[in-house]
């Protein structure tokens, strides 16, 4: 078998979703994927060689060397799949459409995109639900990688090292308007701003309204969605690190969002929205205008429910 031959069988392209973490009351638990997508060529070389050629948001900015996270995952499923000493290299290529340090799980859509692809070469030696394992512990939480890897809305919980995730379509037809503005916030300052305790009048509010956000779109209940997007433990702490947010909150919901909330850590803002073409649009123009009167440049992206999670193109 000549070196070309060989190196297509090591070859594999996967697609992840973007992922917006916390959905409002869920923080650190609910999340769900969305159908803005990182794709990935992986090819795992024999010899120590590493390549990396990036083509999209933030290109300029991504790891060219062993820090590169995408490589990092890989290398893990290679250590624990005993195929660590087979494979030493790779070269990744990568074409990136989800906005970076924004609060849409780029980071996640890299940790997940680097395990699902090296565990299709090596044979899928490990499930999904490992893949979620790995991933929280290198994400650290599994709210952005759960719905990464299986699409649609997710709900997790971590036991020590054991990680639950539980998937599901809505039986509501949402759009998802994101307010992407013009400026990066990275997680750890947007982590740095949380109080280390919250009353308890809080955590009844939070546990309240993510009990009624399942509930209300399992059930199909629109009603019910009013104000089950709020929150009070993470997004009032945030509010001062995206101007205008409380702003753009009130322009989508005075055009017909059913709830807004801050995408994961932010600085992206998500209105939910039935489909309706001349609503979506409306929330989408007012939420950039609420920014832009706030001395914020931004642009809105309309986005579906990712309903599939990662998976191999090829």
């Amino acid at each position: 078998m000549d070196s070309d031959s060989e190196k297509n069988l090591n070859k594999v392209t996967v697609r992840v979703p973007g992922t917006s973490a916390n959905c409002g009351p869920g923080f650190d638990c609910l999340g769900l994927a969305a159908t803005i997508y990182n794709d990935l060529e992986l090819t795992l070389l024999k010899e120590e060689n590493l390549i990396i050629d990036a083509h999209g948001d933030g290109a300029e900015t991504i790891p060219t060397d062993e820090k590169n996270i995408i490589w990092k995952a890989a290398r893990m499923i290679l250590d624990r799949s005993g195929n660590g000493d087979k494979f030493k290299g790779a070269i990744l290529k990568m074409q990136n459409n989800i906005p970076m340090s924004r609060g849409l799980g780029s980071s996640a859509a890299a940790i997940v995109a680097g395990l699902t692809a090296a565990n299709e070469i090596v044979g899928k030696p490990f499930t999904k639900k490992d893949i979620l394992k790995f991933a929280t512990e290198i994400e650290g939480h599994p709210d952005n990688v759960a719905p990464a890897i299986y699409g649609g809305f997710t709900i997790s919980t971590v036991d020590k090292f054991n990680v639950q995730t539980f998937s599901f379509l809505p039986k509501i037809r949402l759009k998802l308007i994101v307010a992407v503005p013009d400026f990066p916030l990275s997680t750890r300052i947007a982590r740095q701003v949380l109080p280390k305790t919250v009353s308890m009048k809080d955590a009844v509010f939070n546990v309240s309204r993510a009990s009624m956000l399942v509930a209300a779109l399992m059930q199909g209940k629109e009603n019910f969605l009013t104000t089950a997007f709020d929150d009070a433990i993470h997004q009032p702490y945030r509010t001062k690190l995206v101007p205008g947010m409380q702003e753009v909150f009130q322009a989508a919901k005075k055009e017909g969002a059913l709830g807004v909330c801050l995408s994961g850590a932010g600085p992206c803002l998500i209105a939910f929205s039935t489909t309706n073409k001349h609503i979506e649009n409306n929330i989408a123009v007012e939420m950039v205008q609420a920014f832009k009167k706030n001395d914020v440049q931004a642009n809105a992206l309309i986005l579906d429910l990712d309903t599939r999670g990662a998976y191999v193109l090829n």
